[in-house]
């Protein structure tokens, strides 16, 4: 599983494709604008991935997505898959101030 920080993924969001696996209402509260998936329906929708991005997994603090990462590599051998390390909460901390100063 390789992670990757808030800071690179939000500066170069174009590279990425980026699916919250949170719980809808989880989202409903708090989201960046990313695709929407709920951990328990990815692996009935690995057809939505594009093929010619990095997938960037992100959850509250990154415990869910690194286990459903592991999941994906090992039992589909996805190996264009990434954590955003520390999850939204981590963007909140490190990127959402940065926003607020511009």
């Amino acid at each position: 599983m390789q992670l990757i920080s808030a800071i690179e993924v939000f500066n170069n969001k174009t590279d990425y494709y980026i699916i919250d696996i949170r719980e809808k209402y989880e989202y409903d509260f708090a989201n960046v604008g990313s695709k929407h998936i709920p951990m328990d329906e990815v692996c009935s929708r690995l057809d939505e991935f594009p093929k010619d991005k990095i997938i960037i997994l992100m959850c509250k603090s990154g415990k869910r997505a690194s286990a459903l990462c592991n999941l994906l590599y090992i039992d589909f051998e996805l190996v264009n898959v990434k954590v955003l390390d520390g999850g939204i909460e981590a963007y909140k901390e490190i990127v959402a101030p940065h926003l607020m100063l511009e």
